[in-house]
């Protein structure tokens, strides 16, 4: 048999560099990449669809509505024509995948940890305020988890999701400047200057969505520049100048500063994991506890911090918002007023006990607080085990693929430190969260284990085991 050649003997894979008689016999199933040139297959495209629908679709579907009301950023409006119909059909797909190809779902622990925390927002629905409101967001929330993260664990370890992803914000950002060049813009009234232009909204409701859309955009394009291919290098560099500009037009501090901090802050992350073998979790988990250490002993807090970065101590008003909340959480501590059972729901303590504006909020305007305010101390730490499971795993991602394990930490970090600032977490079919999602069920592809042996691809080990190209040496079938 050529040495070129995939040679099997009984049911074994010859790993190239053994000669007769040195097999060894190596998974078949460790997920160590998705192929170059692999996007799609028939599992992977339920998680794009559901990308699609919630960045594109739903928010068309407002902007060109003129009778009906805009799309709640509390709930997702579980009570829309088009939302009854497209994830209670697209959880159905996905269950019925599930079952018919049940022999090859694994749930990795990031999952099952979200599982978890799913399952206790669920059952929050017995103490809730209003349980009739909570049941039929928590059963919408449902489907959307079910809808991701089901036909994910089934896609093929060649099916590229974060591709894909690119794709879905890649058209949002061709849409939205259209939008923008068609003239969507925010007004606001300030004083004397009378009606202001404060940014473009694109085709959404509001100029923070615009920011939220891009920024993400520009880490997705950034990890597509670093790719092989010059069409692919150039998308990915067409894709960073549109999401720049957009971020830009939408006058989005936050998204700015984030789709800057982000990256930064994971390439530092697995620097730090690359020389002390610690897990991203920990590494990550340090900073939070540094920063509250420090503010204490200084007494630098984040209102401090806010006015030395936007000469606004209140962060346009929602340390007001997050004071009321603080005050609420402390009347139901460990297991809050039940999901989506405080906001927007009627005879709330948010209309009869907040002060001014806070009776019009939708949410915290921060998912933390959020999060102790329906579930309780319960709920944030079911939360918080999730993200450190999810962090945790971007450790398995780094030994296969350096460049994906900086996406996909990047984009997790975005969604972890947006909401600081806005409420995403398991909040209706907002795209952030849906994104985040997607994210997590690519951590946990890669959380099987290489084959005894293996090393991961770029490694110094794997150049040194590489077999000499002119012999026309190639990976066997489990290894690539």
């Amino acid at each position: 048999m050529s040495h070129g050649m995939h040679s099997r003997i009984s049911g074994t894979n010859r790993v190239p560099g053994y000669g007769p008689g040195q097999s060894r016999r190596v998974s078949r199933t460790a997920f160590s990449g998705p192929h170059p040139k692999a996007l799609f297959d028939k599992f992977s495209i339920l998680p794009f669809v559901a990308c699609v629908y919630s960045l594109i679709v739903s928010h068309l579907l407002d902007f060109f509505s003129q009778s009906a009301a805009p799309r709640s950023a509390a709930t997702g409006d579980e009570g829309r024509l088009d939302s009854r119909l497209f994830w209670p059909a697209l959880a159905a797909i996905s269950v019925t995948l599930a079952v018919q190809n049940r022999s090859r779902l694994v749930l990795p622990p990031n999952i099952k940890c979200l599982a978890a925390y799913l399952a206790f927002a669920g059952a929050s629905v017995l103490w809730a305020f209003s349980p009739d409101h909570s049941f039929l967001r928590y059963l919408q929330q449902l489907m959307i988890v079910v809808s991701i993260v089901l036909p994910a664990m089934l896609a093929s370890r060649n099916a590229d999701m974060m591709r894909a992803l690119f794709f879905c914000f890649a058209f949002a950002l061709i849409l939205n400047l259209y939008f923008v060049y068609g003239g969507s813009v925010a007004m606001a009234i300030y004083g004397r200057k009378g009606l202001q232009i404060i940014g473009y909204e694109g085709y959404f409701n509001g100029k923070n969505y615009l920011g939220e859309c891009a920024a993400p955009a520009i880490l997705l394009s950034l990890h597509e520049v670093l790719q092989p291919g010059w069409g692919r290098r150039a998308f990915g560099a067409l894709g960073v100048v549109i999401a720049g500009l957009l971020v830009n037009l939408s006058d989005s501090k936050t998204a700015f500063g984030l789709a800057l901090v982000s990256p930064i802050l994971a390439w530092l992350t697995l620097l730090v994991r690359k020389a002390t073998r610690l897990s991203p979790a920990m590494i990550l988990l340090s900073v939070p506890i540094c920063w509250i250490v420090a503010s204490h002993v200084s007494n630098f807090g984040f209102e401090r911090l806010s006015y030395f970065l936007y000469h606004d101590s209140t962060l346009t008003g929602r340390t007001i918002i997050w004071n009321f909340s603080e005050s609420e959480i402390a009347m139901r501590p460990l297991l809050g007023w039940g999901y989506q059972s405080f906001w927007l729901v009627p005879n709330s303590p948010a209309y009869a006990e907040a002060p001014g504006f806070v009776k019009l909020m939708p949410n915290s305007h921060n998912g933390y607080y959020d999060t102790e305010l329906e579930l309780g101390y319960a709920g944030l730490a079911f939360l918080l085990i999730f993200i450190l499971a999810t962090l945790h795993g971007v450790g398995r991602v780094a030994e296969r693929d350096p460049r994906r394990a900086q996406l996909v930490l990047s984009l997790a970090l975005f969604v972890i430190l947006w909401n600081f600032f806005e409420s995403i977490w398991m909040r209706g079919f907002e795209f952030l969260w849906v994104m985040f999602v997607i994210v997590a069920a690519e951590i946990a592809r890669y959380w099987r284990p290489l084959p005894p042996g293996t090393a991961a691809p770029g490694s110094r080990r794997q150049k040194l085991a590489s077999p000499d190209p002119s012999a026309g040496a190639r990976m066997p079938l489990g290894l690539t």
